[in-house]
């Protein structure tokens, strides 16, 4: 059958328009006729018949002119009126021939004009020439006898006669000529109006088949369109009769119901599959329904899931293999990046292999077996990370839409894969935590009440010592009742050997309180993970295990805390041993990378080489502060990255004249929020963070750099920090590889750059001195104490002693007054002018609460640090010693390294101009 000839919805519209441009080409010649016609006639009579009336007129004026000149001459005689005659007598027959000629087309009119010539002619030769002749010769008496029988009066009476009869003949002429062009051009419009009806009438009747022809093939399209829109029947089709445009938007019409027929088909298909998935409990039994699903959908014979679990691809679930023969099915476990299963878990796409080698797999079934062809392997990503690969053989290779489909269904077990999953993980730890919860309840609550009882203890106590106070001063001045005073004195002291008593008790409740439910913890904790019964899996068994070492960090954590006073005498014991760095990033992914997950950041940990095995030191420690600073990092990061990264490094030794000495870093990287440049030198104080805002939105008090600082001290290290606000921090860890002896560790530090501000610096003139207080300066720090004046107000010489021989090995000038009044005396007349004073509290006559108020009222030392000195450690202490105008509050026994730290501070405020 031939193929029909293609008429496009184009070629209709441009046939169309060119019937219409012919029909108006015809129309236009047609009219341009009528037109030219009619033009004809009206320049016919604009010329010719004006022309004759004013050739008319002239002649007439002629003869006139000659009459005129005649009768002018006659009368005077004067030559100068012949003039108009003899002019007239030259002009008149040329206007005659010009006439006659325009009249040629009507002999009648010819006629009248010769009649008129013959009657000039003969007035000329009677009358004109002859009275010319006659007045020229002055025969006055001919003339007059002339005048009086006026032969040419005849003649011109006749010549008027004559114009008039030509002249109207004319007039009659035009007004015929006229009226015909008037109907002329009333036909014309009449021809005008009905070629433009017919041209109309045919467009329009062109346009009513074309359009007709398009428009009934639009409008099935519509009620086509209308019936997927509205769910209507889809199975109707468009019948297709032009081979135009809408023939083929017919035949694309019936494509989009072909197309959205299988759409459909194939949502229902993936809802179907979707409810089954809901309500498998475990993970074994989704993974096979899923396959199951999958394979039968697809037509595929053979299929292997894998579930990753503890950064592995564990075999959960096979089709079309059963006992041994799923046993044999696929690898059990496979690692990220091991073959196209591996490599499809890391590249997170879909790898398919078509044409397969001969017996790469062999399909088999009751009645023989054969080679697969086609291979798919598609992961399972959820939230970005995959969680489980899918491996499907076929005889067949699938087909594009096919994979789509499989896409689709991945995505929705993907999320069906994850709830179960975190539904299991939720209820186990559920279970668990509600019976810790209750025991804690229990414990709080006890601990609660027993709290609120040593506070009301404490205001108790504190009103007495208010009221001791009042009592010295009274008894100053009542020298008579010492006996009475020292009675209430010794009252007030066994009060206060009581408050020190409800303190033991108190920290020993606590302790108490806190391990009874920690004991627990780790007793249920560690029976799990031993799993001696096996009712757990590996990844619960390692839960259990963290919860564990948890508890057990905790534990260790209330230890430190009650053996507070040995940690501020620096004598916290050490276990030192050897430390293996390969697996501390499995330690740290245990603590951390669910908090990773949870809030969408990158957590990685990288040991770049050179790396040694191990390192001695004390491996509790080390992950404590490890602990502590990944905590932070993210606890300050909303989004980016946190890395933990471990390597080997040189850092210049001043003990050893500047030479390298290889150390172990390992450092914290953040895109957190940052630290701002004044803010760093602070951080690492104890109970102080970047500023208060920071404290309020994410928390925490401040402790844990300083607890991680006194920890890499005494691990031989220490700890820097660099950051820029808003972009991120690095906190790193600096390790020696051996831990050196203990005597000689005390004096020897790993020292940083200045811009490692955290780090302390060893005093190069501790083997001179005997004291045994630590340097834990800088030079950058130092710098800011050398040269600086203290005035150190102590009645007790013995503590005046031990700061002046501390303070003056950093270069510091230190002065001393006995008691208030010396102090004053000294700052008014001049005799000291301190950069910072440390007051005592408790002196005789005048003690530190009115020293320090005189200093700031009365000598107007606004800005002068001040850092107040006090055995007493209540909170009210510290609250008092603020409102009297101290700078600062450190209670006794001092610690030099916190003194060190309070006069950096005040120091760098003032240099700064804070």
């Amino acid at each position: 059958m031939s193929k029909k000839r293609r008429f496009t919805i184009r070629s209709k519209i441009l046939l169309g328009y060119l019937v219409v441009v012919l029909l108006f080409g015809a129309v236009l010649l047609v009219l341009s006729a009528q037109i030219d016609a009619s033009q004809k006639e009206i320049d016919f009579i604009s010329h010719h018949d004006l022309e004759v009336h004013n050739l008319t007129n002239a002649i007439e004026k002629n003869v006139l002119n000659m009459e005129t000149g005649q009768r002018g001459f006659m009368i005077t005689g004067e030559e100068s009126y012949l003039e108009p005659y003899n002019q007239a007598l030259t002009q008149w027959n040329s206007n005659y021939a010009e006439l006659y000629e325009l009249v040629s087309d009507n002999p009648s009119q010819q006629m009248t004009l010769e009649t008129i010539k013959t009657h000039i002619v003969r007035w000329i030769d009677v009358a004109g020439s002859a009275s010319v002749a006659l007045k020229r010769q002055g025969d006055q008496d001919k003339v007059i006898e002339f005048f009086h029988s006026d032969p040419g009066k005849g003649e011109i009476d006749l010549l008027r006669s004559e114009f008039e009869n030509f002249r109207n003949t004319e007039l009659r002429l035009t007004e015929s000529r006229v009226t015909e062009l008037a109907a002329r051009s009333s036909t014309l419009l009449t021809i005008m109006y009905t070629l433009w009806a017919a041209v109309a009438g045919l467009s329009v009747a062109a346009a009513l088949v074309i359009s007709g022809n398009i428009v009934k093939t639009l409008r099935e399209v519509k009620h086509t369109i209308s019936d997927i829109s509205q769910g209507g029947n889809l199975t109707q089709r468009i019948i297709v009769r032009t081979q135009d445009e809408v023939g083929d938007l017919g035949k694309e019409t019936n494509l989009l119901l072909d197309t959205v027929q299988e759409q459909n088909r194939l949502k229902d298909q993936v809802a179907s599959i979707a409810t089954l998935l809901q309500n498998p409990a475990s993970l074994e039994g989704l993974s096979r329904l899923f396959l199951n699903q999958v394979a039968i959908l697809l037509e595929a014979p053979y299929g292997v899931l894998y579930a990753m679990k503890e950064n592995r691809l564990i075999r959960v679930a096979a089709y079309a293999a059963d006992g041994e023969k799923e046993r044999s099915l696929g690898k059990v476990s496979v690692a990220p990046g091991e073959g196209l299963v591996g490599q499809s878990a890391i590249e997170k796409r879909v790898l398919q292999m078509n044409d397969l080698p001969q017996n790469y797999i062999r399909i088999s079934s009751g009645l023989g077996d054969a080679s697969a062809a086609s291979l798919t392997v598609a992961p399972v990503v959820f939230e970005g990370k995959t969680i489980a690969v899918i491996e499907l053989a076929s005889m067949k290779q699938i087909e594009p839409k096919e994979t789509k489909l499989l896409t689709e269904l991945i995505e929705i077990f993907g999320v069906s894969l994850h709830s179960t999953v975190t539904r299991m993980e939720l209820q186990h730890l559920y279970d668990e935590s509600q019976v810790l919860n209750e025991e804690l309840q229990t414990q709080s609550e006890k601990l609660q009440a027993q709290t609120e009882e040593m506070v009301s203890q404490t205001e108790e106590l504190h009103m007495q010592t208010e009221e001791l106070h009042m009592l010295n001063e009274r008894l100053e001045m009542q020298k008579n009742a010492a006996e009475t005073s020292a009675s209430e004195l010794a009252e007030v002291a066994d009060q206060l050997r009581t408050s020190s008593g409800y303190k033991s008790e108190f920290l020993a409740n606590m302790s108490h309180e806190l391990r009874t439910p920690l004991n627990s913890m780790l007793i249920l904790s560690e029976i799990l993970a031993e799993n001696k019964h096996q009712h757990l899996n590996s990844e619960e068994q390692k839960y259990a295990s963290v919860i564990h070492a948890s508890g057990k960090d905790l534990l260790n954590l209330i230890n430190d805390i009650l053996d507070l006073s040995k940690v501020e005498a620096g004598e916290m014991e050490v276990d030192l041993d050897d430390v293996y760095l390969g697996t501390l990033p499995e330690a740290m992914n245990q603590y951390f990378l669910k908090t990773a997950e949870q809030k969408g950041i990158d957590f990685r940990i990288q040991l770049q080489s050179p790396l040694p095995e191990t390192i001695v030191s004390d491996e509790m420690r080390l992950h404590q502060i490890l602990r502590n600073l990944l905590s932070n990092a993210f606890k300050f990061t909303n989004e980016g990255e946190v890395a933990l990264t471990i390597s080997r490094v040189s850092l210049s030794n001043p003990e050893t004249n500047g030479a390298e000495t290889d150390v172990i870093a390992f450092s914290v990287s953040d895109t957190g929020i940052g630290i701002a440049d004044n803010k760093l030198l602070q951080i690492f104080d104890a109970f102080k963070q970047a500023d208060g805002a920071t404290a309020r939105k994410y928390g925490g008090t401040g402790l844990g750099l300083s607890i991680s600082q006194s920890l890499a001290n005494l691990l031989g290290g220490s700890i820097s920090a660099t950051s820029r606000e808003g972009q991120g921090s690095v906190f790193t860890l600096f390790l020696p590889l051996r831990r050196e002896e203990p005597e000689v560790m005390q004096n020897s530090r790993l020292f940083l750059n200045e811009v490692a501000v955290t780090a302390p610096e060893t005093n190069k003139s501790s083997g001179e001195n005997s004291t045994n207080v630590e340097m834990l300066l800088t030079p950058l720090e130092e710098s800011l104490l050398n040269g600086r004046q203290v005035l150190v107000v102590d009645d007790d010489i013995r503590n005046v002693y031990a700061l002046a021989n501390a303070l003056e090995q950093y270069d510091m000038k230190v002065i001393t007054a006995q008691n208030g009044y010396e102090c004053l005396e000294m700052l008014e007349s001049g005799e000291a002018n301190p950069d910072i004073i440390l007051m005592d509290i408790m002196m005789p006559e005048l003690d530190g609460y009115e020293t320090t108020r005189q200093i700031r009222e009365r000598l107007n030392l606004k800005k002068l640090p001040i850092v107040a000195l006090t055995a007493k450690a209540m909170k009210e202490d510290r609250d008092k010693c603020i409102a009297a105008g101290a700078s600062d509050y450190i209670s006794k026994p001092l610690n030099m390294k916190e003194v060190l730290s309070r006069m950096k501070l005040w120091l760098s405020h003032e240099t700064l101009g804070i």
